[in-house]
């Protein structure tokens, strides 16, 4: 029986353990979107992973959503992150960027030289976005047009390459959680009547043509993409999901992806798991949805095979050394909501005896 304390061959490489750290924003980038001292040390305490995948990083400037997250469109960017990859790598670690252009989630004060954020379609999500100067509501975004369309792939490929200049293992294409490939997916995002939009076989065209262009630019063992299916964060509307994302996969699959990442909504969303395991013959990874905290209760997922690594988010921030942790089950730092997020908040960056619960 496997287990998740055994090796995984992953993007030409062995890794030590089936325990990923999950992509979590944390906002603690500097001046120009570049990684910190901060991010290296965040990271590098937490190399125990198997795999580590980074915070969303934005391939273009436009593609930022939030403040203070980094990018990897500039040389700058691109050596700051040099110093992440070197320490993880340092400490026996792997780790993928996860590139994450945010679209119509995101706020022009956020956003240089006039720029708005751009979408599908020119449909607002409902809600607000905290910016440096409050809490904002999110605004319409700009329908990109058709060349647009190609010209963003093409800043994912671009960025792509930047990830393996900085040094990262592989990279994450974040199709999930209400960002931009999701929106193309989601029919109430992407009101389209061309090419990128409508039926499903179009709909899911923005996501395969990405996955393409980025494992055509890196290599696809080193290329992995991330979903969520149905899940309505950000104010996603995708009901009756599971065609597109069998669809989607179908597409895919063939390729040799490094994985498929799944981020699960609700206990409900199983069978969907399930369906997409049967159906993709590379890794999965998987960030279950359980009935409280994710912990080492979640580790018979491996064994019993439904997935070939577990993604822990909130517990990893709380525990750096979390797979020693979930090896003895437990104890476990419970984790702090107010240490999560920005330049100044440390979190768990300086804790001072692992032992301690």
């Amino acid at each position: 029986m496997t287990s998740a304390f055994d090796p995984v061959h992953l993007a030409g490489a062995t890794l030590s353990n089936r325990i990923a750290l999950a992509p979590m924003t944390r906002s603690r980038a500097g001046e120009g979107g570049v990684a910190t001292r901060l991010v290296a040390e965040y990271y590098t305490q937490r190399a125990s992973a198997g795999l580590i995948i980074s915070e969303g990083i934005q391939p273009s400037a436009v593609g930022q959503g939030y403040p203070f997250t980094p990018g990897l469109h500039s040389a700058e960017q691109v050596a700051s992150w040099r110093e992440v990859t070197d320490s993880v790598h340092a400490a026996g670690g792997r780790i993928f960027a996860q590139l994450m252009h945010a679209g119509r989630i995101g706020h022009p004060t956020l956003l240089p030289d006039g720029l708005v954020p751009v979408a599908p379609s020119a449909v607002a999500a409902r809600g607000q976005l905290f910016t440096g100067d409050g809490m904002k509501d999110l605004v319409t975004p700009r329908e990109l047009t058709g060349a647009e369309v190609r010209q963003t792939i093409a800043d994912y490929a671009a960025a792509a390459r930047n990830a393996m200049e900085a040094g990262f293992d592989g990279v994450e294409l974040h199709g999930a959680n209400g960002y931009l490939i999701h929106q193309f997916l989601a029919p109430g995002s992407n009101l389209r009547t061309d090419e990128w939009g409508g039926p499903v076989e179009n709909r899911i065209r923005f996501a395969v043509e990405v996955v393409k262009a980025v494992a055509s630019a890196i290599g696809a063992g080193r290329t992995a993409l991330r979903v969520s299916p149905g899940n309505p964060y950000n104010d996603i509307s995708e009901p009756e999901p599971q065609a597109a994302y069998e669809a989607l996969v179908k597409e895919i699959d063939g390729l040799g992806l490094a994985y498929l990442h799944v981020l699960e909504h609700g206990p409900e969303a199983r069978e969907a798991t399930l369906a997409l395991r049967k159906q993709f013959s590379g890794p999965l990874v998987l960030n279950p949805a359980t009935e409280g905290p994710t912990d080492h209760r979640a580790l018979t997922l491996i064994e019993d095979g439904t997935a070939d690594l577990l993604a822990f988010g909130a517990l990893f921030l709380a525990n750096p050394d979390l797979p020693e942790r979930l090896r003895t089950e437990g104890p476990y730092n419970a984790p702090d909501p107010a240490t999560f997020f920005g330049g100044d908040a440390r979190g768990y960056t300086d804790y001072p005896a692992l032992g301690a619960a």
